[in-house]
């Protein structure tokens, strides 16, 4: 019988930390399934990249009942066999206005909806709907937060704030509810990450806030992520993980 192979599914896989993540876990020789608003870019490196693919909107409430049952079809294959050994929590929204944070008093109930939509129900409705396989498999969950669930930082809006913060919330409880069943559940908090969405004046906050006065590498969060779904990780459970460079303290 050949050995199963494991399976990574992750929101968000475009750009960025998703895309260094996808890359890193290919490598390692996992299947990746990946789950986006968009189609899939074929200049994504990762070979099966389009076949496992799933097209939905997080902010689709209505949409999560067939992405789910997409994503179980594609966990149901031999190589596979009903089992997710990873699920990353990665997309995300953070609206601006003429590219500056939104604060409370701007932000409209239709913004706080989408943002807690994308960046929080999602993580707990694709936990809860892929349970059975993230058990068969002792699976891992890792859910991106922000250093902005933690402080008030120039660019991070309220909404998106406050969710990154409900998200660290969710991680422990479903660290409580998924434990003992096998999953653990851990969340990753970055900085500063030198990606396409850096805003105007990030190299301010290198020179007088991050102690290691520089920005993070996409790669260097994937192999945190890496590890947080391994064995050398296997007692981690309920952590949120602050990844940059010392801008926390």
């Amino acid at each position: 019988m050949a050995t199963l192979k494991k399976t990574l599914l992750l929101t968000g896989a475009s750009r960025g930390i998703g895309h260094a993540t996808v890359k890193h876990f290919h490598a390692a020789e996992w299947r990746v399934i990946t789950v986006s608003r968009l189609p899939f870019d074929k200049i994504c490196p990762w070979p099966q990249g389009e076949k496992d693919h799933v097209q939905m909107d997080l902010n689709d409430m209505a949409g999560y009942p067939d992405a789910i049952a997409q994503i179980k079809e594609k966990l149901a294959a031999p190589e596979t066999g009903g089992k997710l050994s990873a699920l990353v929590n990665n997309a995300g929204m953070s609206p601006k206005i003429d590219g500056k944070r939104m604060g409370v008093r701007s932000t409209d109930l239709a913004v706080w909806q989408n943002v807690f939509n994308v960046n929080l129900f999602s993580t707990a409705l694709l936990s809860s709907g892929l349970f059975d396989e993230l058990k068969a498999a002792q699976g891992s969950i890792v859910n991106v937060t922000s250093i902005a669930g933690v402080k008030v930082h120039p660019f991070a809006g309220a909404a998106y704030a406050a969710s990154k913060a409900a998200l660290a919330a969710l991680t422990r409880e479903m660290a409580f509810d998924f434990g003992q069943y096998g999953i653990r559940c851990n969340a990753i908090a970055p900085g500063e990450i030198d990606t396409a969405i850096l805003s105007p004046g990030t190299d301010d906050i290198v020179e007088k806030v991050i102690p290691m006065k520089r920005l993070g590498r996409p790669s260097e969060v994937a192999q945190l992520i890496y590890f947080l779904c391994t064995p050398p990780s296997s007692y981690v459970n309920g952590a949120e993980i602050h990844v940059n460079g010392g801008e926390h303290v």
